[in-house]
């Protein structure tokens, strides 16, 4: 079978739509390298909504997967996909009856309910702000006020697992590990239980330097991409990580949620 084109996903929310889009992409990956193409459509909240994704989908072809809480619209969607022969997924119907079952209760068929502006969502920003401010050493302060402190070399993503926890709710600061630069005090005084070390395997290393000066258009031969300089790099970073003694996770082979994932048990073990 030809896969030159991608097929094409409609995912169609009353809110944003990352649940859904979250899922796609995971079942997607089970097809990986076979091309998928995530159309969002989110706040949908009328019919006329539901009408020019249909009709997208009817001129371009491809799927329906939605997160509708309102019943009329997930009707009506359901009852013109079925009438034109598209292929669909409720993600969220099946849970939320199966639920009301379960607790005797009927649901409160309210969108947008997972992003509720409560105590808990203004820590989370406050978090990503906080990521943002102290992410690759821009202003090493930030350690001594983080719930997590990420030690590395360049690309062995600290930003992203940053940007991650700090949807987790933790304040994270980040510090580049470089031979010609000490790395900044605070971090032989605070806790080394905050403080994760990341390695990765060099050859791992030099494939994503590599990709990213091609993204930048620069030479993949340059100094920031060669191997030997890189087993430089990977030695001091293991130097200053076994000085702290702080604990280090492989990210070779993780994708960044799994990596978060160690990182937030070994948190919530030493806290």
């Amino acid at each position: 079978m030809d896969h030159a084109l991608p097929t094409r996903v409609y995912v169609v929310s009353d809110s944003v739509g990352e649940t859904g889009e979250s899922v796609v992409r995971a079942a997607a990956m089970q097809f990986h390298p076979v091309p998928v193409e995530i159309v969002r459509a989110p706040f949908i909240h009328d019919f006329e909504g539901i009408d020019k994704v249909i009709n997208a989908i009817r001129m371009h072809g491809g799927i329906v997967v939605f997160t509708l809480v309102i019943p009329e619209l997930r009707d009506d969607l359901i009852t013109k996909a079925k009438e034109y022969g598209i292929p669909y997924i409720d993600l969220l119907g099946p849970v939320v009856a199966t639920l009301g079952q379960a607790l005797c209760q009927e649901p409160r068929r309210q969108p947008g309910m997972i992003h509720p502006l409560d105590e808990d969502y203004f820590k989370k920003v406050e978090a990503v702000e906080f990521a943002v401010k102290y992410d690759d050493g821009r202003d090493f302060s930030g350690i001594q006020k983080a719930d997590i402190i990420l030690l590395g070399v360049s690309r062995t993503s600290k930003t992203p697992l940053s940007m991650y926890l700090a949807h987790k709710r933790f304040k994270v600061a980040n510090v580049p590990l470089v031979p010609e630069m000490q790395p900044p005090a605070p971090i032989y005084t605070v806790s080394k239980d905050k403080i994760i070390g990341l390695r990765i395997d060099p050859e791992k290393l030099n494939v994503i330097r590599q990709e990213r000066l091609r993204t930048l258009g620069l030479a993949e031969n340059a100094t920031y991409a060669n191997v030997e300089r890189i087993k430089i790099e990977l030695a001091f970073a293991d130097k200053i990580m076994s000085k702290i003694g702080c604990v280090i996770f492989d990210v070779s082979n993780r994708a960044v949620e799994e990596t978060a994932s160690l990182v937030m048990d070994h948190i919530e073990r030493v806290q």
